[in-house]
């Protein structure tokens, strides 16, 4: 078997999770490292190694292309290089897997798509429950219909996140880069990206694709001084009427989640749910008849995407998450960002400073995320006087973000 070489793009992060499984599986696999980009790779923990190795290291990828060719090209970078630097390795020959979110816009990934489609390559995002074995299997039960049609899906996630998320990039937290260039860096659209996708992905008709939203409407407040947001609570509407809830926020003191349940006709999913014990740290269905089926434990910090899509392009698999699959996340969050244009800042007074680095957090949040999460029901909805509710915002044919013309 030919070795397949791989050029990786963004090696401090999440991207060193990538170096770490090439260099200590990728022969297991027939896999090579042939180089690597990054302006500042002494951010990644195996820079000793590669340089051991010989792999050479490039600032940008257009530099890398000058001199060397790669099968795949694994995009590690901050989200709004994904689009330019995805459609570069297209360009070059390279097969893509590239990390969540897509990207920052819709008509971003529609290049994207163009691009793919054209030069016949294959894009795979990593949103990693979609080529999880037990989110599979689960999905797999729900394609057949046994678990009978989906009613409403709800996630709830608190994660608090101190100052020192916010500054370990120019770019955490912030809608634009200093171009111009839109980054929608978020609670919703960076750490906890992956449950808003899984719902999505969930619903879809086939083992690789989404569901797709088609009415969002969301409230979008901040503990922290950024530019975007750090707490959201969404309502979605799918095409077939099913209904989407996502609660996460990072301005809270203690972690849960993620926690969720699925709602379908003639069973329910969960997952971390406290008023069904089966479901800690597992996916279990509980059937009307009281019956539990178990799916398994999905990991976290698993890098079978990168093995899978290795398959992929070796014509031995399907790509777990295409392009077309991880749009319909995008599609949420550019219409969440319309929904509340204008971040709502938590009132000071229930801004609560602790520990070094600083968490900003607020008093009540984590009680009232729980209540919304339980009652089906956005903050607005509640008694709560600072939650200002957001507009609701149409996503049929919506191809631009931002677009003037889509509140319904």
């Amino acid at each position: 078997m030919d070795k397949l070489s791989v050029v990786l793009v963004a090696i401090g992060g999440y991207g060193n999770n990538y170096v770490r499984a090439l260099l200590q599986e990728g022969d297991n696999y027939g896999v090579e490292i042939v180089g690597a980009v990054d302006p500042y790779p002494e951010t990644c923990m195996y820079l000793e190694e590669l340089k051991k190795g010989g792999i050479p290291i490039f600032p940008t990828l257009e530099e890398f292309y000058k001199k060397e060719r790669a099968d795949l090209a694994i995009i590690s970078s901050p989200i709004h290089f994904h689009c330019n630097q995805t459609i570069t390795a297209l360009e070059n020959g390279s097969n893509v897997l590239c990390e969540k979110p897509a990207s920052a816009t819709i008509q971003e990934i529609y290049k994207m798509i163009e691009k793919r489609d054209k030069t016949q390559l294959i894009v795979a995002i990593g949103f990693q429950w979609a080529y999880d074995p037990a989110y599979i299997s689960l999905k797999e039960d729900v394609m057949k219909g046994l678990l009978g049609r989906p009613k409403r899906l709800k996630t709830l996630v608190l994660w608090p996140r101190n100052i020192a998320y916010y500054k370990r990039s120019s770019w955490a937290g912030r809608k634009k880069d200093d171009r111009g260039n839109w980054i929608l860096d978020s609670v919703a659209n960076n750490a906890t990206a992956h449950f808003l996708h899984n719902m999505f992905h969930l619903l879809g008709t086939t083992i690789n694709s989404s569901a797709k939203p088609i009415e969002v409407t969301a409230e979008l407040y901040r503990a922290n001084p950024i530019e975007n947001f750090d707490t959201s609570a969404i309502k979605i509407l799918t095409e077939d009427r099913v209904e989407v809830l996502f609660y996460a926020t990072h301005a809270v003191k203690n972690q849960l989640g993620p926690i969720f349940i699925y709602e379908f006709e003639s069973a329910i999913v969960a997952y971390n749910e406290s008023t069904i014990p089966e479901s800690a740290n597992r996916l279990i269905a509980r059937f009307k008849d009281g019956t539990i089926k178990e799916y398994g434990s999905p990991d976290h910090s698993s890098i079978r995407k990168l093995w899978k899509t290795v398959e992929a392009i070796r014509g031995k698999d399907i790509v777990y998450c295409p392009l077309e699959s991880a749009m319909s996340h995008t599609l949420t969050i550019n219409g969440a960002q319309e929904s509340t244009p204008d971040i709502v800042e938590f009132p000071e007074e229930l801004i609560r400073r602790e520990g070094d680095p600083v968490l900003n957090w607020v008093e009540g949040l984590e009680e009232l995320f729980k209540h919304c999460y339980r009652e089906g029901i956005l903050p607005s909805e509640t008694n709560i006087d600072w939650a200002r509710p957001g507009k609701k915002i149409s996503l049929v044919d919506y191809t631009k973000f931002p677009r003037v013309d889509n509140v319904i």
